[in-house]
């Protein structure tokens, strides 16, 4: 990690190019746009149309137009930027992280952080080597009233945590039956693949429904499931399991969706356990929420959801309860301090690799039926035969590297 004296005084601007601005990344824009000494000068996007949303989230805040450029590669060319901000489809996640880093950025890269184990590995290990502050989007890590929460846990106020359950509930439609076209004139698909290997354009394909595929996305349980299972290993203290079941399936929709729309994954570490449930096509899920994490120890129970933490005793009486509001800010600001002054981010990529390998897990449980058993101090596979589901094929010209 950088250290205070490689970082930059806590007086001095910082310059940052935003990747993939169509959704996610025009909030992040505009978000760290809003931190103070923070510019915001490049919005990168291989979708002509949403460099102008992303430069319109800019000027909304600061009065002032970004660049705008189809490949980020030509504001990593930029020595005056300092950040490269990374919400472009997961299968970039890493390798854009990476030519950041070896670039000499700072990277804030958006959940998951990798689209395979090895890539987050990887990813790592280019933070390390080339001593840049790598941080993943896992804001919770940073929001008061979350952190309030797992404190909590980790005194001991409920004893000895030894199972928890994750949820996500959402309606979410079909995606119908997508035919092979040439794609759009302003969408450069070839750019917008990078570094997977080629598949043909599918018009249902951009600019969410890739997330159902495998070729460039997590389902679910890469997308949100991550967030929970992020949260559940923090509160838990918990590294890398030693076993790994999945159960589920495509149950509600029949269409172009490949990953699980109903799927529970399960987690085993050291004496304890944590459970996923993913529902993608009804929004009703547990605590009356659609997002959540129960922590159950020898003491009591500890529901947090995004609004409040509830703590219960083993007779289930309410002990206390504290409702809190969520924000990105803290998690910006945690961020960019540690590029000023030195030290691990909250979400530092040593601890988003290992939540995100969880969710690589869960998917390759899935997609083989196999039960895994795995290596408790790096995650990796007891049964050498699964060694193929570790990495990936890439474009020729794209394989990572440190």
């Amino acid at each position: 990690m950088a250290s205070a004296s490689e970082s930059v005084s806590a007086n001095d601007q910082l310059v940052a190019a935003v990747m993939g601005v169509n959704g996610r990344g025009s909030a992040l824009a505009k978000g760290f746009s809003q931190q103070k000494n923070v510019v915001v000068s490049h919005v990168c996007d291989v979708d002509s149309r949403a460099i102008a949303k992303g430069k319109a989230a800019v000027k909304q805040v600061t009065g002032k137009e970004a660049v705008g450029v189809a490949d980020f590669r030509n504001a990593l060319d930029d020595k005056s930027i300092d950040i490269l901000i990374v919400a472009a489809p997961n299968h970039w996640h890493a390798p854009a992280s990476m030519l950041a880093i070896q670039a000499g950025k700072h990277v804030y890269v958006e959940k998951p952080c990798s689209h395979t184990p090895r890539e987050g590995e990887l990813l790592l290990a280019n933070s390390i080597k080339h001593k840049k502050v790598c941080t993943m989007g896992s804001q919770r890590r940073s929001n008061p009233g979350h952190v309030k929460a797992i404190e909590k846990i980790h005194s001991g106020a409920i004893g000895n945590v030894m199972f928890a359950k994750c949820w996500y509930a959402n309606r979410r439609g079909a995606i119908g039956t997508g035919k092979e076209t040439t794609a759009p004139s302003w969408l450069d698909y070839k750019m917008w693949q990078g570094p997977c290997t080629d598949k043909p354009f599918k018009d249902n394909l951009v600019h969410y429904n890739w997330h159902w595929h495998w070729h460039w996305g997590n389902g679910e349980l890469g997308n949100n499931g991550v967030h929970a299972l992020d949260v559940a290993r923090w509160g838990m203290q918990v590294d890398y399991p030693t076993r790994v079941v999945s159960a589920g399936g495509r149950y509600r929709f029949d269409d172009d969706q490949e990953t699980a729309d109903t799927h529970v994954t399960s987690f085993e570490f050291e004496k304890k356990l944590m459970v996923w449930e993913g529902l993608s096509w009804s929004p009703k899920g547990n605590e009356q929420t659609g997002f959540g994490v129960a922590f159950h120890g020898d003491k009591g129970t500890l529901i947090l959801v995004d609004s409040k933490y509830s703590i219960y005793d083993m007779r289930n009486k309410l002990v206390e309860e504290e409702a809190f509001s969520m924000s990105d800010a803290p998690h910006f600001s945690d961020f960019l301090n540690c590029i000023r002054e030195g030290g691990k981010p909250n979400a530092d990529i040593s601890e988003a690799h290992k939540s995100t390998l969880l969710c690589h897990l869960g998917n390759i449980a899935h997609r083989t039926g196999q039960s895994l058993k795995t290596d408790p101090t790096n995650g990796h596979f007891k049964d050498d035969s699964l060694s193929t589901h570790w990495s990936k094929d890439y474009r020729k010209g794209w394989e990572p590297t440190v």
